[in-house]
């Protein structure tokens, strides 16, 4: 019993010890590391790309900024996430419907913003629309201000696609006047369209305020699978990605709308364990009962979950049904852009460092006071190159962490000595 109680403290001791998060970040720690140019004096962004993300720690916690002299100390900063400078969409409020005429009128109460695309919700199908639209300021200020004639369409029945949008120039008018003319796509169809069709409308956020993307993954390898056409990628762990774009062949005229399946799943796991996502891309061009059409749309939102802590496999299937395959001539995977932002107090290059896991996320005044409001230059990001004073960080984790076989051989010996205890006692006894 005298070994046995002192090697059970020695493994309850090492069981409890757990090594704090590193504070101190040192540059001979960071496997990578790259170039950062201040393009003036003051504040500065720099975008980062899809490999900081791999080749970091989780969340990007390890991110440190130093100038070049080797004693000075890291520089604070502040990680952007690029997102809508104003609300998702908006309902607007549709007032005075009716009839002048063949045509539906009525008229919007905007948002107080500025706004571009205004995307009306129209009941019914296989119809081509025109839309005049007038901006005012006050109600009953007709003419007011002609802001465009715009071509809507539902051709579902054609196997292509639907289209309510008003693509405006960014206008901040408090109304719009629609005078909306809506026709049957067959002109022997007796379909007469009425003003209950008109049901809502909504307001995106002006083209100017939308989320700006950046690449994350580029695949010009596509193959066709039955009547799918399909792209592949192997993304490496913590790479984020939230929108899908297809680019085609530029001689492509040609009008179509395709349904796109997205599967993902962490790599070495079943496909079942994965994510779908679903989604659409379309063309339409073409002149149909005496109006012009021009309507595409060749990205789908799609945020995917299992590539953030291990690397995942993803599949983009475009279904072409019976008609011929899309001449697709790449993929990309795309993630809102992020900008490391920072105070410059001269053009001198910085460098940024990362790929230390064992350091936690800094703490700083500048990302608690951050203004992505304050004049911003953009600076230029070097390539990434392995740090040459590279050294691994010393393992200062418990002995049981570092050889997890060691608690094995402690139990098994404390067996051995406590049957080697029991044998002599029993003999002991029969003397």
């Amino acid at each position: 019993m005298k070994l046995f109680l002192p090697l059970l403290v020695f493994m309850l001791w090492q069981a409890g010890s757990r090594v704090a998060p590193v504070e101190t970040a040192e540059r001979q720690y960071f496997r990578y590391q790259r170039a950062i140019v201040p393009a003036a004096i003051g504040q500065n962004c720099a975008v980062l790309d899809a490999s900081t993300f791999s080749h970091g720690s989780a969340a990007l916690k390890d991110l440190r900024l130093f100038p070049q002299t080797a004693a000075a100390r890291e520089i604070p900063y502040a990680v952007t996430l690029s997102e809508p400078t104003q609300p998702d969409s908006e309902r607007g409020h549709v007032i005075n419907l009716g009839l002048r005429g063949r045509a539906i009128v009525f008229d919007l109460v905007m948002p107080q913003r500025p706004y571009t695309d205004v995307v009306l919700d129209l009941d019914g199908r296989d119809f081509i629309a025109t839309a005049l639209v007038t901006g005012m300021n006050d109600l009953g200020s007709l003419p007011g201000t002609r802001l465009g004639e715009f071509t809507l369409f539902d051709l579902t029945s054609q196997h292509l696609s639907r289209s309510t949008m008003l693509p405006l120039q960014e206008s901040s008018f408090h109304y719009l006047h629609i005078e909306l003319t809506v026709m049957p796509v067959h002109e022997a169809t007796s379909t007469r369209f009425l003003p209950a069709m008109v049901r809502g409308v909504s307001v995106p956020p002006s083209r100017e305020a939308q989320t700006v993307f950046a690449l994350t993954a580029e695949t010009k390898t596509i193959t066709q699978r039955g009547r799918q056409t399909i792209a592949s990628f192997t993304l490496p762990e913590r790479v984020p990605v939230e929108r899908v774009t297809f680019t085609l062949a530029p001689e492509f005229k040609g009008n179509f709308s395709r349904d796109v399946v997205i599967t993902d799943h962490a790599e070495g796991a079943p496909t079942s364990a994965g994510e779908t996502i679903y989604g659409n891309i379309f063309r339409v061009r073409l002149n149909q009962a005496g109006r012009e059409i021009r309507q595409q749309q060749l990205n789908i939102p799609a945020t995917l979950g299992s590539n953030l802590q291990s690397a995942a496999q993803v599949e983009i299937a475009v279904n072409n049904g019976d008609d011929v395959a899309l001449p697709i001539t790449a993929v990309r995977l795309e993630m809102r852009e992020r900008k490391l932002c920072f105070d410059a107090l001269s053009l001198t290059p910085v460098t940024l460092f990362y790929g230390d896991d064992a350091l936690a996320a800094p703490q700083y005044d500048y990302a608690r006071t951050f203004s992505g409001a304050r004049a911003t230059h953009v600076a230029q990001t070097g390539i990434e190159q392995e740090n040459p004073v590279y050294s691994s960080r010393p393992d200062t984790r418990a002995a049981m962490e570092r050889h997890p076989g060691l608690v094995w051989v402690i139990f098994l010996g404390v067996i051995f000595v406590l049957a080697v205890i029991a044998i002599r006692s029993t003999r002991h006894v029969a003397r």
